[in-house]
């Protein structure tokens, strides 16, 4: 009974913590865990934008943000870690602009140049 319930969590337990929006909720917004990476630009009751700086082989802590949009000002190699695990290498063009819905992830600089970038969050 015990390797069957024991077979039983391990399978269930992954399928919970990535279906469960409890699991980014624990995560802080980037400004507040990852200071030195970020800068508040505007903070108010419809959008929270910031400035993204990472140098060179830096990261920044995992965290989260609400519906996003994006302004890679200056773009780079990044690789993204995702609460679930999955890791996103992903090569960003100087003025890219992307949106994504909220999540919870970490960045890592991966390249050789440094990679700003202006986020504009809209609040829930």
């Amino acid at each position: 009974m015990k390797k069957v319930f024991t077979k039983i969590v391990l399978y269930i337990a992954p399928i919970f913590l990535l279906s469960s929006g409890a699991m980014a909720g624990e995560y802080q917004a980037a400004h507040i865990v990852s200071p030195s990476h970020y800068q508040v630009l505007l903070d108010n009751e419809h959008v929270l934008v910031l400035k993204m700086v990472l140098k060179p082989g830096e990261s920044d802590v995992m965290h989260r943000h609400h519906n996003e949009t994006v302004y890679f000002e200056r773009g780079g190699k990044l690789t993204i870690a995702e609460i679930n695990g999955k890791l996103i290498e992903a090569e960003i063009p100087d003025g890219h602009v992307m949106w994504h819905k909220a999540w919870s992830h970490q960045v890592t600089n991966s390249g050789t140049t440094e990679v700003v970038a202006i986020i504009v969050e809209q609040r829930p």
